[in-house]
């Protein structure tokens, strides 16, 4: 007997949430946080979204067959944030997904991920180490070629357009276009501060330069010579 899967049955759940923690330690959460966040703001204005720790489901009508990669990155999608992914409402799967890894992860992040990331077709697969527990150099990515995964030895994204380096236990991300750094929330704030005071400096130099200009005019006045006929 021959059983029929209803790929559009509404019963068929796909959840949100599974009550596992979002990451082991605050190093690692915070690693997947501003990578998150500066890849959002990088992304601004484009067909794109950017997921953190959100399920992403591969095959419609099995639900439990998903993963929840710690960052991905899908382009020509509606942007804006979704309780999760499912590949076949959105046509499109990510093409650079993000692993904060250690070694409880390990094995799974190396070998199962992987090869589930390659069959997927997914274009860079990365993984941070934060602590540099088993990744000498704390990054290691991989690009698909021919079907296959192969290492990435450049730190350079395509898909993202952005250079990738490692400053102590975060990942940091450089435009190829223009060199410039991305900003993580605490420097776009530093950043906004300094030119708050800087404009405000400015201001309070002008309304200086105006008051003197307004006491001059006045004195001149006073000694009967009109400032407009100087």
């Amino acid at each position: 007997m021959t059983t029929t899967i209803n790929l559009t049955d509404v019963s068929i759940k796909y959840p949100s949430a599974d009550g596992e923690l979002v990451a082991e330690t605050y190093i690692h959460l915070y690693a997947i946080l501003t990578t998150l966040e500066v890849l959002k703001q990088y992304l601004t204005g484009k067909q794109a979204t950017v997921l953190a720790n959100q399920f992403l489901y591969y095959a419609q009508g099995f639900p439990k067959l998903r993963v929840a990669p710690d960052v991905m990155v899908i382009f020509d999608v509606s942007p804006g944030g979704r309780d999760n992914y499912k590949v076949w409402e959105e046509g499109q799967v990510p093409q650079v997904i993000f692993e904060v890894t250690s070694p409880a992860t390990k094995n799974q992040d190396q070998k199962e991920k992987k090869l589930l990331y390659e069959q997927l077709g997914i274009l860079e697969y990365w993984l941070f180490d934060p602590k540099g527990e088993w990744i000498k150099n704390k990054l290691l990515g991989y690009r698909l070629e021919e079907e296959i995964y192969q290492p990435i030895t450049d730190s350079l994204s395509e898909p993202l357009g952005l250079r990738l380096e490692v400053e102590g236990e975060l990942l940091r991300f450089y435009r190829l276009d223009t060199g410039d750094k991305l900003l993580i929330p605490t420097e776009l704030a530093e950043k906004a501060e300094q030119e708050y005071q800087r404009a405000e400096a400015e201001r309070e130099r002008a309304d200086e330069a105006e008051m003197k200009a307004a006491i001059l005019t006045q004195r001149l006045r006073e000694l009967g010579i009109e400032p407009d006929n100087l």
